[in-house]
């Protein structure tokens, strides 16, 4: 009919899907295999079970991943000196060995380069400029140990999605039962449900277990952008991989599967060589999404992410488009949803593609 307009319809966002505010977990489950877990049937359905399962699924002759970093307290409380504003600073990584570190600092624009903030603690800290991904500089006291004045005043990093405040507990449950080396402000979280028992009964049936290093930093949880999709990579993040893993990959036996417990995993195996031979370090910006042909991973253990997050990128990628239908199967059912949340078993789909490069 003459002025009437045709109807427009907003088409979803490719990586976004709705979820219920009481889906998000406010607290770990009581035990550490208590947690639930989908698993993804290779040839489509899912099956219903918990992390203490896990010896069921996995076979001698698997190599099991774990990210053993370490979370650190690294959320400090200060105010402003002269103006008495409450000030919260977010210790990201060391930029040298002088007491400069680059942090997120809130709230950002109140504190202009050269701000003075005193931290709980009664240290004084000299904020600076801007550093790059959203951080600025923070200078510390000459001889001043940072690390250990975290420990004893520093609160546990949790995701902002945690409404509450962080508690004793968190200092333990926000945390793997294997962490070694430290440096991260956001936990592996698919291995926060494995506990020494299970793994020790693993290892008993013939699976073996490996480790890997990637300190996981604030760009986790953060959307990915526009820039970020043009350019193909995403936040760099420092990983090592021992030549002990590195090994265990060269020589696993027939029919054995690498299983990668979570994302970060998943992204330090990927960005290794083809050919890798003994320790390799360094830094990755590879950005793993739909297309991307795994090269080291057959099998993901990992947690429900955010929408529009590089991570349900990632999952996409493994799995193809059936992560929506998965994501559905998982709310309908009430699964709990990210760090303190239940867990996915994603065996890797047959589809190929191009393969990513790591940079």
């Amino acid at each position: 009919m003459t002025g009437d307009r045709p109807e427009i319809r907003q088409e979803p966002e490719p990586f976004d899907y709705p979820l219920p505010p009481e889906r998000i977990a406010q607290h770990p489950a009581p035990r550490r295999r208590d947690a639930r877990l989908l698993v993804w049937e290779p040839g489509g359905g899912y099956s219903h079970r918990q992390i203490a399962d896990l010896p069921v699924l996995l076979r001698s002759g698997d190599l099991l991943v774990l990210n053993d970093t370490r979370v650190f307290p690294a959320r400090l409380l200060g105010r402003k000196r002269g103006g008495g504003a409450t000030v919260e600073l977010l210790l990201i990584h060391a930029l040298d060995r002088s007491g400069r570190w680059a942090a997120l600092v809130r709230p950002g624009r109140r504190l202009r380069p050269g701000s003075e903030v005193e931290l709980d603690g009664g240290v004084v800290v000299i904020v600076g400029d801007d550093v790059g991904d959203g951080m600025r500089e923070l200078r510390f006291p000459p001889g001043e140990a940072v690390l250990e004045h975290a420990r004893r005043h520093g609160h546990v990093p949790l995701p902002p999605y945690i409404d509450r405040p962080d508690m004793e507990s968190d200092r333990q449950r926000y945390q793997t039962v294997y962490a070694r080396h430290e440096g991260s402000v956001a936990a592996p979280t698919a291995g926060l449900h494995l506990d020494r028992e299970l793994l020790a009964t693993l290892v008993a049936a013939g699976v073996d277990l490996a480790f890997v290093t990637l300190h996981v930093g604030p760009g986790t949880f953060r959307p990915v952008g526009g820039e970020e999709l043009r350019r193909g990579t995403l936040h760099a993040e420092r990983f090592v991989v021992p030549a002990a893993t590195v090994e265990k990959l060269r020589q696993r036996p027939a029919g054995g599967r690498v299983v990668a417990v979570g994302t970060t995993v998943c992204r330090a195996l990927e960005s290794l060589e083809e050919d890798a031979i003994g320790e390799q370090a360094g830094e990755t910006r590879l950005f793993i999404r739909p297309g991307y042909r795994f090269r080291k991973v057959d099998v993901l253990l990992t947690n429900f992410h955010l929408p529009r997050s590089s991570l349900l990128m990632l999952v996409a990628a493994l799995a193809g488009p059936r992560w929506r239908e998965a994501y559905g199967v998982a709310i309908d059912a009430g699964y709990r949803f990210y760090s303190y949340g239940d867990a996915n078993w994603i065996p890797r789909a047959n589809a190929g593609g191009a393969a990513g490069e790591a940079t």
